[in-house]
């Protein structure tokens, strides 16, 4: 005998959740470009995708280019002719988010930097969170710390400091007035630059994920360990490689997590 009556539907399996697009900002590093770094995370995002599918969120990626494009002679271990001769005409696709004055530790073109993230983050339609790489990581870092809004972190007085308020503005108007779900670095380091001191006083509170690689010469431990120490509650994850994001599935999978834990499981707790 049946247990279900007569003429009576049998109970439906829920379905998969709705798809769910998670807009995330890729800030290349030092002499890269978004097109050089879309390319050498690209197993990166296909890990990711198929790690979050079954909880169906949707990574979108997006890559900006910096502004500042570099020299030959701006890349690291660059050696001049010997025999004096002028450098090349050519002009690799390299750039930066800024140049460091090693003199004052400023960042020369950090405004130009920082509204160029701005208006990649306008382009989008805002973003759930950031990965950055190397001096990319540095700017998520900033980032993280510019988007959380007035009441944890006030803009600097335009009165002392016109252009890092003008440029802290313009991210926080992208952005919706949103603060980052999450903010991910990759063998990244606290920017020194004075002017942006007030990031990273009180601690940045929004979620993050430090990837350090354990034999990283460019950045060390003790020069990532900067920002860690200038976040709340940060994890950390060593990855036995260099200097470069890891993209192999194992290495992925903090990756995803980390973002499932901030992303999907916060709004199901927002919902109860």
């Amino acid at each position: 005998m049946s247990g279900v009556a007569d003429g009576a539907a049998a109970p439906k399996k829920p379905g998969p959740p709705p798809k769910k697009e998670v807009k995330i900002l890729m800030i290349h590093g030092f002499t890269q470009n978004g097109n050089l770094f879309r390319a050498k995370t690209r197993a990166l995002e296909k890990a990711l995708t198929k790690l979050l599918a079954p909880i169906s969120l949707v990574p979108q990626l997006f890559y900006p280019t910096g502004p500042i494009r570099l020299k030959p002679s701006d890349m690291p271990f660059y050696e001049p002719p010997a025999d004096g001769a002028a450098a090349s005409d050519y002009e690799p696709e390299t750039y930066a988010w800024w140049r460091r004055n090693e003199a004052t530790a400023q960042y020369a073109g950090i405004d130009k930097g920082m509204a160029t993230l701005a208006g990649a983050i306008r382009e989008a339609g805002g973003v759930d969170g950031v990965i950055g790489f190397s001096q990319g990581g540095c700017a998520a870092g900033i980032l993280a710390g510019a988007l959380e809004g007035n009441s944890r972190r006030p803009l600097p007085d335009p009165a002392v400091d016109d252009d890092t308020e003008a440029w802290a503005t313009a991210l926080r108007e992208a952005n919706g007035g949103r603060p980052l779900k999450f903010c991910v670095v990759y063998s990244g380091f606290r920017a020194a630059d004075p002017d942006v001191a007030w990031l990273f006083d009180p601690k940045i509170a929004t979620p993050t994920l430090h990837v350090l690689g354990s034999l990283d010469t460019a950045v060390d431990e003790s020069r990532s360990q900067t920002l860690i120490q200038a976040c709340e509650n940060p994890l950390v994850v060593t990855h036995p490689g260099g200097h470069h994001v890891p993209v192999a599935k194992e290495w992925v999978m903090p990756l995803a997590g980390f973002i499932k834990q901030h992303v999907y499981d916060k709004e199901l707790k927002s919902e109860l």
